[in-house]
């Protein structure tokens, strides 16, 4: 099966936010059930899955200057959000089924394994799904960016980023309803057309090294499983021929 396999190895990224549901902020135990089941499908075929997720259900780190802190330290508290975000999907993925390792880019021994290039890839020969947390362990960097780095590293075949919606518009298709839908679209355009797909220094590694990026949208029912079985779902950004348009 894992030869009819579009993507045989990924880095699966999602927001904070996502992890909310209906809620206002926190955690929706039932999107965390969701998350991993959605998860364990792909797994079972055979994909390996590495595991970015952000902390903005928790604490957003741009914030920080609105509440009086600066800017490393709020970034340090949105690290921390993350590996509460990172903890709770890796208590989901298991309680599914999987086996799991917690890899932070800040040590923390006492719940995660430090983040080092070589054994996350063996943890993911090994069957096991890998999540990345604490970001890059860096302040003035998102996890956008901590995603396609550590997709960069471990040599994944493409970054899936899921979203509320089915991929990459003109514009913010929940305000328009005529907003225009790309099957592809180039990584200049999504910069030029300050698309929102990732940050700028995501999008820059990306392009770098050639690492597509497939947008989609990840609360619809087994889209995961069919993006990466059959590859027509959702947005990819690569190296397409820029629109002159």
């Amino acid at each position: 099966m894992s030869n009819e396999l579009k993507y045989k190895r990924i880095v699966l990224k999602l927001s904070g936010e996502s992890l909310m549901g209906n809620l206002n902020g926190g955690i929706d135990p039932e999107m965390l059930s969701f998350f991993a089941s959605e998860i364990k499908k792909i797994h079972d075929l055979g994909v390996e899955v590495g595991l970015v997720i952000g902390g903005g259900n928790i604490y957003r780190g741009l914030n920080a200057e609105e509440q009086g802190l600066d800017r490393v330290t709020g970034d340090q508290m949105g690290m921390l959000a993350t590996m509460i975000n990172s903890l709770a999907l890796q208590n989901a993925c298991e309680n599914a089924g999987l086996y799991t390792r917690l890899m932070s880019a800040i040590k923390m021994e006492a719940i995660a394994e430090s983040y080092i290039r070589r054994r996350a890839i063996r943890h993911l020969e090994k069957g096991r799904v890998v999540i990345f947390g604490a970001g890059t362990g860096h302040p003035y960097f998102s996890t956008d960016t901590a995603a396609s780095l550590r997709a960069v590293e471990i040599e994944a075949d493409a970054i899936i980023k899921g979203t509320r919606v089915d991929g990459v518009f003109d514009s913010d298709p929940e305000k328009n309803p005529n907003a225009s839908f790309f099957t592809e679209i180039s990584y200049i355009d999504v910069l030029k057309n300050n698309l929102r797909v990732m940050d700028l220094t995501a999008i820059s590694l990306c392009k770098e090294n050639n690492l597509p990026i497939i947008v989609f949208n990840m609360g619809k029912k087994n889209n995961l499983l069919k993006l990466v079985t059959e590859g027509n779902i959702g947005t990819s950004v690569g190296d397409f021929e820029e629109d002159k348009g």
